[in-house]
């Protein structure tokens, strides 16, 4: 051998590890392609019989199962072996040569044919053998392709591996030996002897765990009612035989059965007869119904939200509760819209609330509900609450009766709306007496009804309920009107008032109306605090007031008395009204609430400011405020025309009074391009006249005509509040164009439409008016002037209860108490003083103690 070919084989020798590596996944690919079918069968079989699958069929089945997978496996380890080959050296090679670049070892393997007796060539192939050596240093073995899914797109591997991981995690490797018993057949099992398996499994609400009948001692045995007995018998066919009086079956057991389920439903025995049998007397747990009670009174919120605590139990869980109010006919006073029969209606049915979390055995919940809308609210009910548990047993409290429980109306006129539509939700049979109710109601409006565009929308029901009792009441007009009544009777309850003024106004009735019928405590806190800033936004209108008219507020109170009181005063005398009626001492309450009100009737305000000219916001708002008014009484003029188009023969007498009111309203008032002068008593005759000669269509145009005058007269141009007016009134300006052109068309409910839109944007308008005149004033105040206005307002001014602001009463000061460059230095060296003064012990246990107060606060 040449020195060459020495030197190629050992390299080549040099190569035995990564060959014998690369052999070895050489087998595990071609074993994983051929045996992938008979390890899936394999882990899928084992999984289930790790799972006790075998447990849940009858052995019959079971034996043909495995039976099933038997032929399977068989098959797949045929199929491997027919497809398996074990690789050869030279395959081997072969494989490895083919991952290295060149072929190395083919390379070192050959021998030199052509060019033997030439040195250079020969000189030309020893370089090329020593390159193809040294790509042969540190080689790795080729990499085994595992890769089956080719063979396997369904990736029934992967599920089999699944299954058995789920088996490995929740089932038993002792389940796999019952599967021998089944293999071996009567055979092996006549050779063990006979024997039994059973397991109880209580239902699943009681939350107790299986028992396993091996491990249980014979004898008494107690067990939850519906619990699942499952016993299996092995061996010869009647060796072990099944007696139960448990099941309540009449039908004896089969003594040929090898699998028995039952279930418990009585006191009963369970025997096992046979070699190593057993009999237990099985007992029912008791299982008692849920109870449920009421713990505490109803209680109600201000908006009409109900609380009712309970509480209930039951020996394992409560599944579901729920409440049940009915109407108490018999403590139902039949007067006045519930003279007539109701209709019927369903009683009303609340889930009751469970816990979420946690233990369901017993709790304690509260039922959150608002039910003021339904028919009954105020009316005697029975409220009763019932519970079930799993197993469908029911418990039910005692019945409380009570009053509907809903939001309570304090304002009278909203009061009444309420009532009325209770009334029509009672009967339908209450529409004619309600349409009459309501016109009486609105009748004379004038002092009454201060919500304009509540007033609208009643006319507007009363109009439909009309309508639907003379063509008769469906159920679905009855429930659009009831509606439209509640949202009529919120506003006239909440209202919209943007005056101070009537705000507190209100807050004093509805404060009253709650005193004379009574009022839950968080009603009376609502209404204390309605009250509380009420009187506050009007004491700010005042004050406000005060700064502008200057010096007239130095005026006296009628007879020369001043009322001085200040606003702690005023605030300790509604904390004392909120305690009287939360204490139920009513009449002592109104005492106090009447003593108040006449405190703030006499206040020291110069509410309107005798004398003097209007400056031109003010003039613009005036004139606005009558466009306004003018604009509701047409609109009011329209809707009654729109009422005789539907109704024309009654109610002349009422129309024809409601027509000069309204003439009145909308032409008796000085205006320019008005065409009418007259003023004081001579605004109602002007009305009826100005009605009788023109259109509704003229008077609309009149109308457009002055608003489009007053736009060019607004102030506050150029400021963004000033834009915004001018763009509202100019909406106002196209709306009224709009309802004069369908009032020409007499298409009255468009006209309605577009007056209550104009309506709208002249409120809108005013708003954003009044906000320019207030920042135009504050621009134009000079310092000079603001400093001459604080020092006059500290020397004479007087708050709006009358007393002085020059400082008595007054907590700390507008001023600047630190002035100078080094402000941070000045309040150190107070800061050293007041430590200094505070360790002298010679100053007065008074002064002491006020310095201490001052740093434990800074």
């Amino acid at each position: 051998m040449s020195k060459q070919s020495q030197q190629n084989s050992d390299a080549l020798k040099g190569l035995a590890g990564p060959l014998r590596l690369t052999r070895l996944g050489m087998v595990a690919e071609r074993a994983t392609r051929a045996f992938w079918p008979l390890w899936t069968v394999l882990m899928l079989a084992i999984a289930l019989a790790m799972l006790g699958a075998q447990d849940f069929i009858s052995p019959r089945a079971a034996m043909g199962v495995a039976a099933v997978f038997g032929l399977a496996a068989i098959w797949a380890l045929v199929y491997g072996l027919r497809l398996f080959r074990w690789p050869s050296a030279d395959a081997a090679v072969e494989r490895l040569d083919n991952t290295l670049t060149g072929h190395p070892i083919t390379a070192l393997t050959d021998t030199q044919v052509i060019g033997t007796q030439d040195e250079a060539s020969r000189a030309v192939w020893a370089a090329h053998l020593e390159r193809m050596k040294a790509r042969l240093k540190g080689v790795k073995p080729a990499p085994a392709d595992l890769r089956v899914a080719s063979k396997d797109p369904y990736a029934l591997r992967f599920v089999a591996a699944l299954v058995l991981l789920v088996a490995l995690l929740f089932g038993s490797v002792s389940k796999v030996a019952t599967v021998g018993d089944i293999a071996l057949g009567q055979g092996g099992a006549l050779a063990a002897g006979p024997s039994w398996e059973g397991w109880i499994e209580p239902p699943a609400y009681t939350g107790k765990p299986s028992l396993y009948l091996n491990d249980l001692p014979a004898g008494e045995l107690s067990v939850p009612k519906g619990a699942r007995i499952t016993v299996r018998l092995y061996g010869e066919v009647g060796a072990l035989t099944l007696q139960e009086t448990v099941s309540g079956r009449d039908a004896a057991t089969d003594p040929a059965a090898v699998l028995h389920e039952l279930t418990v439903t009585q006191d009963g025995m369970l025997q096992i007869d046979g070699q190593g049998g057993a009999e237990w007397a099985i007992a029912i747990l008791p299982d008692m119904a849920p109870d449920v009670q009421i713990t505490g009174e109803l209680t109600r919120e201000a908006q009409g939200v109900m609380r009712q605590p309970f509480a209930a139990s039951d020996d394992y869980a409560v599944l579901r509760g729920t409440a049940e109010f009915r109407l108490d006919m018999a403590a139902v006073e039949r007067r006045y819209g519930l003279v007539v029969d109701p209709e019927e209606r369903a009683p009303i049915i609340l889930d009751l609330p469970l816990p979420i979390t946690g233990d369901r055995s017993d709790f304690t919940e509260e039922l959150v509900d608002n039910l003021s809308e339904h028919p009954w609210v105020g009316l005697p009910v029975t409220l009763t609450l019932s519970v079930e548990d799993a197993s469908g047993q029911t418990g039910q409290s005692e019945s409380v009766k009570m009053l509907m429980p809903g939001r309570r109306f304090f304002a009278p006129l909203a009061r009444a709306v309420i009532e009325l539509r209770r009334d029509l939700l009672w009967s339908r049979e209450n529409g004619t007496r309600v349409s009459q109710v309501l016109r009486a109601v609105i009748h004379r409006p004038e002092g009454f009804v201060r919500n304009n565009g509540a007033y609208l929308m009643l006319r507007v029901a009363l109009t439909r309920l009309e309508a639907a009792v003379a063509f008769g009441m469906s159920t679905e007009a009855q429930d659009e009107i009831a509606a439209a009544l509640w949202q009529i009777a919120l506003v006239f309850e909440d209202g919209s008032l943007a005056d101070a003024k009537e705000r507190l106004h209100r807050a004093q009735e509805r404060l009253a109306e709650a005193m004379k019928n009574g009022a839950s405590k968080d009603e009376i806190a609502e209404l204390m605090q309605e009250l509380r800033d009420a009187t506050k936004d009007y004491m700010r209108q005042l004050a406000e007031q005060q700064r502008q008219n200057g010096g007239q507020d130095q005026q006296q109170a009628e007879g020369g008395e001043r009322f001085e009181f200040s606003q702690a005063e005023l605030q300790a005398l509604m904390d004392r009204i909120q305690e009287l009626m939360e204490e139920g001492r009513m009449e002592e309450a109104a005492e106090l609430m009447q003593r108040m009100n006449e405190m703030m009737e006499n206040l020291q305000m110069a509410e309107g400011g005798e004398g003097g000219d209007k400056s031109p916001g003010e003039q613009s708002m005036e004139d606005l405020k009558d466009t306004l008014r003018n604009q509701q009484g047409l609109s009011d003029q329209a809707f009654r025309d729109l009422q005789e188009q539907f109704n024309p023969n009654a109610n002349r007498g009422e129309s024809s009074q409601n027509r000069g009111e309204a003439g009145g309203q909308g032409q008796g008032r000085s205006h320019e391009g008005q065409g009418g002068e007259g003023q004081g008593e001579s605004g109602d005759e002007a009305g009826e006249q100005g009605a009788g000669k023109e259109s509704l269509a003229d008077r609309q145009q009149a109308l457009r005509d002055e608003l489009q005058r007053q736009k060019g007269g607004l102030p506050g141009g150029g400021t963004a509040e000033g834009d915004a007016a001018r763009e509202a009134l100019e909406r106002a300006e196209r709306a009224m164009q709009g309802a004069e052109d369908a009032l020409r068309g007499d298409r009255l409910a468009e006209a309605l439409d577009n007056q209550a839109e104009a309506m709208e944007a002249l409120r809108e308008g005013m708003r954003s008016l009044s906000e320019a005149i207030a920042k135009n004033e504050q621009q134009q105040q000079s310092p000079g002037q603001q400093g001459e206005a604080q020092g006059r307002d500290n020397a004479n001014a007087r708050d709006p209860l009358g007393r002085d602001n020059s400082g008595r009463g007054r907590v700390g000061t507008d001023g600047d108490l630190l002035q100078g460059d080094d402000v941070y230095r000045r309040a150190r060296d107070l800061l050293e003083e007041l430590r200094r003064r505070s360790g002298d012990q010679s100053r007065p246990d008074l002064e002491l103690e006020y310095l201490e107060r001052l740093l434990d606060r800074f």
